[in-house]
């Protein structure tokens, strides 16, 4: 995630200096003022790109917040609720509530364990609904279930909500190669601009190359929370998992 945009940035720069130094030996005469103005353009374009293709991941990750958030507020709300249905759906659900939370930290902390993470939070969604659907047959006519009931059924939307938005919903691959395209012919441009000016230097040409791809990482990070790299606060849910341990 940082040492391909890194290479797609500083090999260009190389690429295009020594050609422009082949150039210049070849043509000493070479006029660089319209070399000027290509380089221009195509680095306006590339910070439209990087800005356009940021602002798609930094969306993400905020829509990602509010899903916790919301999560939170549902897992509370559904352990309330929880109380107006009789035993043994109340200690059931609620003991599943605490193990949920934990899931959710864990998998947090560790993003490795994604996969079995995912398992066992289907299997508590799958007990709840079992739950309503026996509280259902009992009465149906319960407006304290119907309460409980659309609780779950929040908990689940929010799952299936947050599953898409993590695995599902990421940066198009398209723009994702027009933005290392562009990247790559911008520094080719750039590094064949230095070669027939006689300007820049490994050290110059290093520090641009780690800037860009320093960009991209971060770009990529918040596309994939599942990589760990740009976690969100789970203080909130930290907060309720304090608060249901100490029922």
């Amino acid at each position: 995630m940082f040492f391909i945009p890194l290479l797609v940035v500083l090999t260009p720069i190389l690429i295009g200096q020594q050609y422009g130094i082949w150039r210049t030996k070849k043509s000493p005469n070479l006029q660089n003022a319209s070399v000027g103005s290509v380089v221009g353009a195509a680095f306006g374009l590339l910070a439209f790109m990087l800005a356009f293709t940021f602002q798609i991941a930094a969306s993400r990750y905020n829509e990602r917040k509010e899903l916790l958030l919301e999560e939170v507020t549902n897992i509370r709300t559904t352990w309330l609720r929880a109380g107006v249905v009789p035993e043994p759906f109340r200690s059931d659900t609620r003991k599943l509530l605490v193990e949920y939370v934990d899931l959710r930290l864990d998998l947090a902390n560790d993003p490795s364990k994604l996969s079995s993470a995912m398992t066992r939070s289907q299997q508590i969604l799958d007990k709840f609904w079992e739950s309503v659907e026996i509280l259902a047959e009992r009465d149906r006519s319960s407006e304290m279930y119907s309460l409980f009931t659309s609780s779950v059924n929040d908990l689940v939307d929010n799952y299936n909500q947050r599953v898409t938005m993590t695995l599902e919903y990421r940066i198009p691959p398209a723009i994702l190669g027009v933005l290392f395209i562009i990247a790559f012919l911008s520094m080719l441009a750039l590094g064949y601009q230095f070669g027939i000016s006689g300007k820049g230097s490994f050290r110059i040409n290093l520090l641009l190359a780690v800037i860009f791809a320093m960009v991209m990482f971060l770009i990529l990070a918040l596309d994939r929370p599942e990589t760990g790299l740009a976690k969100l606060n789970q203080k909130p849910m930290l907060t309720l998992q304090q608060q249901l341990h100490g029922k």
